[in-house]
């Protein structure tokens, strides 16, 4: 038996906007960045199908959490499905897939995230815990991006600004 997550948020602006927002390195950094002093994200994405795309992330070097996403659909401003294989910090890992869909929701986007596979309810819970801050800082990103001319999205690796 496997263990399902929800989520959705209703994000400020169309879905294309949030969908170049979420796919680019400054979102996909954002959505795994926590309010926490000397949080690490590293972020580096092949963004095709059978592209992959990595994330390790955690409080320090010695404690990072790392997710291999292949994309299995791009479906430009509408879909993304995800093949997961999540490693811990104890170096166990496990296989999950992640479908985020953006909707039409009038001028806005509701964008929800269905993640299946969890093998305990405890690993499915504690990922939920995580998601509020990872779609308010989406939601950022998406500001910053209506705000620039050119709607450009951050790269968290430009530390000029």
């Amino acid at each position: 038996m496997t263990y399902e997550l929800r989520f959705e948020r209703v994000v400020n602006a169309a879905p294309e906007v949030v969908f170049d927002a979420f796919t680019a390195p400054g979102g996909q950094a954002a959505f795994y960045t926590q309010p926490e002093p000397g949080w690490i994200v590293r972020s580096d994405c092949d963004l095709q199908v059978g592209g992959v795309w990595t994330v390790e992330f955690g409080p320090s070097l010695s404690q990072l959490y790392r997710h291999r996403h292949v994309f299995e659909v791009i479906d430009r401003p509408r879909r993304i499905r995800l093949r997961t294989t999540e490693t811990r910090l104890d170096g166990s890992s496990f296989d999950t897939e992640i479908e985020f869909m953006f909707e039409v929701q009038g001028a806005r986007t509701l964008m929800k995230m269905i993640h299946k596979g969890f093998p305990t309810p405890e690993l499915r819970d504690e990922h939920r815990v995580g998601l509020p801050n990872a779609f308010a800082q989406l939601q950022g990103v998406v500001n910053e991006a209506k705000r620039g001319s050119t709607a450009t999205i951050p790269d968290p690796e430009d530390h000029t600004r």
